[in-house]
């Protein structure tokens, strides 16, 4: 899991060190060691060939005042951790939702995660607590010393392609409907 303490790793080539918008697009939209259970519906082009038998993560709605998300829901241990990782493009309004349950306080460790991410923060209560935009990308060569970490309370974190949060409104104090979603 991204949590404190947690750490994940993986092995990408090719444009990972530089992600220019023709860099990201060139590349797959994931690459082999990412979580092969992320849906279709949040990736921004075709899913590679994978292992049949692997069943989807689950996908919510959820929406604000302006904004209409689609985010797979990371509701267990092992999906928490894989979270985006390996992904290199997602479509807007699209993302991951990970699940905690109850208000804590969580830091998220993005080694190896191949796109700036908006990460967004939720209590219990379906109110924005803390908004970290544009979190820098990592690759495997980033020292872990310079990865980025970010910190936030709540029952439930929304990661987003860098640079969505603002202009989808989604900032400190708005509140979100959000499905009863309750952690594995």
């Amino acid at each position: 899991m991204r949590e404190a303490g947690a750490l994940a790793a993986f092995a990408f080539a090719g444009c990972a060190a530089i992600l220019t918008p023709a860099c990201t697009r060139a590349s797959p939209v994931v690459a082999a060691c990412a979580n092969p259970a992320l849906p279709q519906a949040i990736l921004d082009g075709p899913l590679p060939a994978s292992d049949a038998g692997t069943r989807p993560l689950p996908s919510v709605e959820v929406t604000g005042p302006a904004v209409r998300l689609t985010l797979a829901v990371a509701a267990n241990e092992r999906s928490r951790e894989l979270g985006l990782m390996c992904v290199t493009r997602l479509r807007a309004q699209r993302g991951m939702i990970f699940v905690f349950g109850r208000d804590l306080q969580q830091e998220f460790w993005m080694k190896n995660t191949l796109v700036p991410l908006d990460m967004i923060w939720v209590g219990a209560d379906g109110r924005i607590t803390t908004v970290a935009q544009h979190v820098p990308a990592s690759t495997r060569e980033t020292p872990d010393d310079l990865v980025a970490r970010r910190l936030g309370v709540g029952a439930y974190v929304i990661e987003l392609r860098g640079g969505e949060a603002a202009p989808d409104g989604l900032r400190p104090g708005v509140l979100l409907s959000i499905p009863k979603l309750r952690p594995d």
